[in-house]
């Protein structure tokens, strides 16, 4: 098996005519196969989990006058992140509308009947979007890359996006009709516009089926403007990436600017059972260690309170975040979780 070092190749077979897998850095990950899904759903069911969130998660209408007055904006666009749930959120900084992980279906599933269902719409529809310029994939596992919102985002009025994706998706893209994309590897770069785009390692796996698995490699996005230094990790579990990430970008961080990324969306839901899932998706405090990690300036939770996915209740990562984030030492501004449909706009960085 190839370790995650070769995943700055784009080819899919090694010299030998093998199929190429990925690796992650700091462990080998094998992922949980059907007896260990088996027993975990059989626990779950016998203790009654994931129990009913108490509160539902909160929700605010979007604010679409700005959003859309912003995405015309140009040069003088406000630096702003609209969460839409779950992983996607609108990023508008550059002059570019940027959409992270798009899912707007109703289920995170191959089949439209059967799967995990949102547990809330998502804050903006689709036909309420601002024209989107770029979109990032993190991987392919269905609540991340979910075809049928990307090929509706193809067909957008005024063209299509930039799809930027990890090393093994453009078939799979070009195969459902999208052919805007771009492959990266780990450390890789594109730009558009006054915007870089990297991508860099985290911690996951991959898979849409139990025959494509690790064949298509994963990873975050550092996304770099002029006037905001943006990180989004997708899905991840704990691991030395994020010091790395910070120690690779630490000439861009300058001492007068505060260091760090502006703005970094963590994912802090998706974690329970620990047994099954700490190798894959981080839990509130890892969360917060990867904020520190990172120096990011402020953080954003996502990846919480959209889809039932794991044994915790919906309305339980929030809580865990505040209670991790004071055990941490970190500003309770400094690491905060949205209503869907809120936007937030962030401070410029100093020319």
């Amino acid at each position: 098996m190839l370790l995650a070092s070769c995943a700055t190749s784009s080819n899919e077979t090694d010299a030998s005519g093998t199929a190429r897998h990925y690796q992650n850095n700091y462990i080998e990950f094998q992922p949980k196969g059907l007896p260990l899904l088996v027993r975990w759903k059989l626990e779950a069911m016998r203790d009654g989990l994931p129990r009913p969130p108490q509160t539902p998660t909160p929700t605010v209408p979007a604010d679409l006058a700005f959003i859309h007055a912003n995405a015309r904006a140009g040069a003088a666009m406000v630096p702003a992140i609209t969460w839409i749930g779950h992983a996607t959120a609108l990023a508008q900084l550059g002059g570019l509308n940027v959409l992270t992980d798009p899912i707007f279906s109703e289920r995170a599933s191959p089949l439209s009947y059967l799967g995990p269902k949102w547990a809330q719409p998502p804050g903006i529809a689709m036909a309420d979007l601002p024209h989107i310029d770029v979109v990032l994939i993190s991987h392919n596992h269905y609540d991340h890359l979910d075809e049928a919102s990307v090929r509706t985002l193809n067909a957008q009025p005024g063209g299509p996006p930039l799809y930027v994706v990890p090393l093994g998706n453009r078939d799979w893209m070009v195969e459902a009709g999208i052919g805007n994309v771009v492959e990266l590897g780990w450390w890789q770069s594109h730009r558009v516009g006054a915007v870089e785009l990297v991508m860099t390692p985290v911690q996951h796996w991959s898979g849409r089926t139990l025959t494509d698995r690790l064949k298509t490699l994963w990873g975050g996005f550092a996304v770099f403007a002029p006037e905001l230094h943006l990180y989004f990790s997708g899905d991840t579990g704990y691991s030395k990436d994020f010091s790395d990430i910070r120690e690779r970008f630490a000439s861009r961080q300058t001492p007068s600017q505060g260091g760090g990324f502006d703005v970094a969306l963590i994912p802090i839901g998706g974690y329970e059972p620990r047994w099954f899932m700490k190798e894959q998706h981080v839990n509130p405090a890892e969360a917060v260690r990867i904020h520190i990690d990172l120096n990011a300036k402020r953080s954003i939770g996502v990846h919480w309170g959209t889809f039932e996915l794991t044994d915790e209740s919906l309305d339980e990562p929030p809580q865990r975040l505040n209670e991790e984030r004071r055990a941490q030492g970190i500003a309770d501004d400094d690491f905060v979780v949205m209503a869907i449909g809120a936007t937030r706009r962030i401070p410029r960085r100093s020319p």
